[in-house]
């Protein structure tokens, strides 16, 4: 009963944690934005513009999406994360909302591998992994069976990794959603999900 108790808890906590962070940010962002304009506006607006605020958010964030999309964007974008990475308290809280955030491109990204276990980084070590697919032909190099291209995430930044190259017969379904596989890899093993999970998937 406790067990159960604690894996609901943790599986609420896994997601009102990065839900109330997004909301205390965006309300942050939302407030920044109405007092600058009002200011700008010299403490007051000379008509009641309903869900200026929010409009505003929009724009910025369709600003920002836009300019990262280019190339040039993309190196700013790699400069200013190079800079934070050099300021170590700074570095700790960009990284870990990075890594929260990134989960969602995750989902889309690997939401729909065959989540697997495999001997990793040794023989009698074990590693969750997720089948990219089959290795390029020019690296299928194995005498002993096909390549599979297995990327293990690493936290606490779920596109960080390691890309292991597996023979197919060392590799072990499991009946375990990739949702799921990330939430044990960021509680570090606290999350526990549904009996049956290190059995091979239903057909």
């Amino acid at each position: 009963m406790s067990r159960s108790l604690w894996r609901i808890f943790v599986t609420g906590l896994l997601l009102v944690v990065p839900a109330w962070t997004t909301y205390l940010i965006l309300s942050a962002l939302f407030l920044t934005l109405n007092e600058l304009v009002t200011n700008l506006m010299g403490g007051r607006l000379p008509y009641d513009v309903p869900g200026l605020g929010l409009l505003l958010l929009v724009g910025l964030v369709l600003i920002v999406g836009g300019v990262t999309t280019h190339v040039v964007g993309q190196r700013l974008v790699t400069y200013l994360e190079e800079k934070l990475d050099q300021i170590p308290l700074v570095r700790s809280i960009y990284l870990t909302m990075k890594g929260m955030t990134d989960i969602l491109n995750f989902r889309s990204r690997f939401g729909q591998s065959t989540v697997i276990a495999f001997p990793f980084p040794r023989d009698g070590l074990w590693a969750l992994g997720f089948v990219m697919g089959h290795a390029p032909q020019v690296l299928q190099v194995s005498p002993i069976d096909r390549l599979l291209m297995v990327f293990v995430p690493t936290a606490i930044h779920p596109f960080t990794g390691y890309l292991a190259f597996v023979p197919e017969k060392q590799v072990h379904p499991l009946n375990l959603p990739a949702e799921d596989a990330m939430k044990i890899e960021f509680s570090a093993g606290l999350f526990k999900p549904a009996s049956g999970w290190l059995q091979p998937p239903h057909v």
